[in-house]
Protein backbone atom coordinates (compact mmCIF):
# COMPACT_ATOMS: atom_id res chain seq x y z
CA UNK A 1 0.00 0.00 0.00
CA UNK A 2 1.58 3.67 -0.68
CA UNK A 3 1.12 6.02 1.56
CA UNK A 4 -0.22 9.54 0.46
CA UNK A 5 1.67 12.54 1.39
CA UNK A 6 0.90 15.95 1.24
CA UNK A 7 3.08 18.89 2.15
CA UNK A 8 2.53 22.23 3.35
CA UNK A 9 4.10 25.82 4.01
CA UNK A 10 4.56 25.47 8.19
CA UNK A 11 3.66 28.90 9.88
CA UNK A 12 5.03 30.30 13.29
CA UNK A 13 2.31 28.69 14.77
CA UNK A 14 1.96 25.64 12.68
CA UNK A 15 5.89 24.93 13.62
CA UNK A 16 4.66 25.64 17.64
CA UNK A 17 1.81 23.31 17.35
CA UNK A 18 3.99 20.46 15.58
CA UNK A 19 6.60 21.13 17.57
CA UNK A 20 6.87 17.38 19.65
CA UNK A 21 7.09 15.78 15.87
CA UNK A 22 9.66 18.25 14.64
CA UNK A 23 11.54 18.00 17.60
CA UNK A 24 11.14 13.52 16.91
CA UNK A 25 12.26 14.37 13.53
CA UNK A 26 15.03 16.65 14.51
CA UNK A 27 16.54 14.02 16.84
CA UNK A 28 16.16 10.70 14.77
CA UNK A 29 18.59 12.36 11.99
CA UNK A 30 21.06 13.44 14.08
CA UNK A 31 21.23 10.27 16.50
CA UNK A 32 20.52 8.49 13.24
CA UNK A 33 24.34 9.83 12.40
CA UNK A 34 22.75 13.01 9.76
CA UNK A 35 25.34 15.85 9.65
CA UNK A 36 23.05 18.73 10.16
CA UNK A 37 24.75 21.13 12.27
CA UNK A 38 24.43 18.94 15.93
CA UNK A 39 26.69 17.24 18.01
CA UNK A 40 26.09 14.16 20.05
CA UNK A 41 25.12 13.87 22.60
CA UNK A 42 21.45 15.35 21.15
CA UNK A 43 18.30 15.52 22.86
CA UNK A 44 14.85 17.08 23.32
CA UNK A 45 16.17 20.47 25.01
CA UNK A 46 18.41 21.05 21.98
CA UNK A 47 15.68 20.08 19.58
CA UNK A 48 13.09 22.28 20.93
CA UNK A 49 15.75 25.28 20.95
CA UNK A 50 16.22 25.13 17.67
CA UNK A 51 12.73 24.76 16.62
CA UNK A 52 11.83 27.60 18.45
CA UNK A 53 14.39 29.74 17.02
CA UNK A 54 13.15 28.58 13.40
CA UNK A 55 9.60 29.47 14.23
CA UNK A 56 11.35 33.17 15.19
CA UNK A 57 12.76 33.19 11.98
CA UNK A 58 9.69 32.55 10.00
CA UNK A 59 7.60 34.87 11.78
CA UNK A 60 10.19 37.70 10.83
CA UNK A 61 10.22 36.29 6.98
CA UNK A 62 13.83 34.98 6.81
CA UNK A 63 12.84 31.74 5.78
CA UNK A 64 10.25 29.36 4.62
CA UNK A 65 9.19 25.79 6.68
CA UNK A 66 7.67 23.05 4.77
CA UNK A 67 6.32 19.90 6.21
CA UNK A 68 5.31 16.53 4.31
CA UNK A 69 2.33 14.85 6.47
CA UNK A 70 1.12 11.48 5.74
CA UNK A 71 -2.62 10.44 5.17
CA UNK A 72 -3.15 10.76 9.13
CA UNK A 73 -1.79 14.37 9.53
CA UNK A 74 1.35 12.55 10.99
CA UNK A 75 4.34 15.00 9.91
CA UNK A 76 7.16 12.57 8.59
CA UNK A 77 9.74 14.96 7.07
CA UNK A 78 10.52 18.94 6.95
CA UNK A 79 12.63 21.53 4.92
CA UNK A 80 13.75 24.55 5.00
CA UNK A 81 13.80 27.79 2.47
CA UNK A 82 16.25 30.37 3.73
CA UNK A 83 14.94 33.61 1.79
CA UNK A 84 16.60 36.15 3.47
CA UNK A 85 19.64 37.25 1.51
CA UNK A 86 22.15 39.76 1.05
CA UNK A 87 20.71 42.67 -0.85
CA UNK A 88 22.88 41.67 -3.90
CA UNK A 89 21.83 37.85 -3.84
CA UNK A 90 18.13 38.49 -3.59
CA UNK A 91 17.51 36.71 -6.23
CA UNK A 92 18.80 33.01 -4.45
CA UNK A 93 18.30 31.22 -1.80
CA UNK A 94 19.54 28.35 0.46
CA UNK A 95 18.26 25.01 1.32
CA UNK A 96 18.72 23.92 4.66
CA UNK A 97 17.63 20.58 6.88
CA UNK A 98 15.72 18.00 4.62
CA UNK A 99 15.14 16.02 7.02
CA UNK A 100 12.79 12.32 7.26
CA UNK A 101 11.75 9.98 10.02
CA UNK A 102 13.87 7.16 9.59
CA UNK A 103 10.49 5.53 9.75
CA UNK A 104 9.10 6.94 6.63
CA UNK A 105 12.23 7.09 4.34
CA UNK A 106 12.46 5.31 0.56
CA UNK A 107 8.36 6.46 0.06
CA UNK A 108 9.54 9.78 -2.02
CA UNK A 109 9.18 12.21 1.03
CA UNK A 110 12.19 14.05 0.20
CA UNK A 111 11.87 14.63 -3.50
CA UNK A 112 8.52 15.68 -2.71
CA UNK A 113 9.73 18.25 -0.35
CA UNK A 114 12.42 19.28 -2.60
CA UNK A 115 9.90 19.81 -6.10
CA UNK A 116 7.64 21.64 -3.06
CA UNK A 117 10.61 23.77 -2.33
CA UNK A 118 11.20 24.73 -5.64
CA UNK A 119 7.47 25.92 -6.40
CA UNK A 120 7.88 27.72 -3.37
CA UNK A 121 10.81 29.33 -3.76
CA UNK A 122 9.55 30.78 -7.63
CA UNK A 123 7.13 32.00 -5.85
CA UNK A 124 9.38 33.97 -3.82
CA UNK A 125 10.84 35.18 -6.78
CA UNK A 126 14.15 33.01 -6.12
CA UNK A 127 16.07 31.04 -9.24
CA UNK A 128 19.52 29.71 -7.81
CA UNK A 129 19.24 27.35 -4.78
CA UNK A 130 21.94 26.69 -2.98
CA UNK A 131 23.01 23.53 -0.68
CA UNK A 132 25.44 21.62 1.18
CA UNK A 133 25.38 18.40 2.31
CA UNK A 134 27.90 15.82 3.86
CA UNK A 135 30.56 14.44 1.03
CA UNK A 136 30.24 10.79 0.75
CA UNK A 137 26.31 10.77 2.54
CA UNK A 138 23.24 9.32 0.58
CA UNK A 139 22.01 12.54 0.62
CA UNK A 140 24.80 13.55 -1.98
CA UNK A 141 23.79 10.61 -4.35
CA UNK A 142 20.10 11.92 -3.71
CA UNK A 143 20.68 15.87 -4.61
CA UNK A 144 22.55 14.68 -8.20
CA UNK A 145 19.38 12.33 -8.77
CA UNK A 146 17.22 15.07 -8.48
CA UNK A 147 18.85 17.58 -10.79
CA UNK A 148 21.07 19.46 -8.56
CA UNK A 149 24.18 20.35 -9.93
CA UNK A 150 27.90 19.64 -7.80
CA UNK A 151 29.79 23.44 -7.37
CA UNK A 152 32.47 21.37 -5.40
CA UNK A 153 33.88 19.81 -2.23
CA UNK A 154 35.14 21.42 0.06
CA UNK A 155 37.38 18.86 2.80
CA UNK A 156 37.54 19.11 6.26
CA UNK A 157 34.34 21.23 6.35
CA UNK A 158 32.67 20.32 9.20
CA UNK A 159 32.13 17.61 12.17
CA UNK A 160 29.88 14.61 11.77
CA UNK A 161 27.76 14.11 15.26
CA UNK A 162 30.05 11.53 16.62
CA UNK A 163 33.17 13.87 16.22
CA UNK A 164 34.56 12.86 12.91
CA UNK A 165 35.87 15.37 10.41
CA UNK A 166 34.00 15.01 7.12
CA UNK A 167 33.98 17.26 3.51
CA UNK A 168 31.27 18.84 2.61
CA UNK A 169 29.71 19.22 -1.10
CA UNK A 170 28.28 22.19 -2.23
CA UNK A 171 25.15 22.11 -4.85
CA UNK A 172 23.66 24.62 -6.73
CA UNK A 173 20.31 24.52 -9.14
CA UNK A 174 18.59 26.99 -11.32
CA UNK A 175 15.22 27.50 -11.50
Amino acid sequence: MTTLHTVRVLSRDAILAHLDPLCDILENSVNGGASVSFMLPFGRDKAAAFWQKVARSVADNERVVLGAFDEHEQLQGTVQLIIDQPENQNHRADVAKLLVHDRARRQGIARLLMCELEKVAVAHGKNVLVLDTATGSGAETFYAHCGWEKAGMIPRYALMPDGEMTGTTVFYKFL
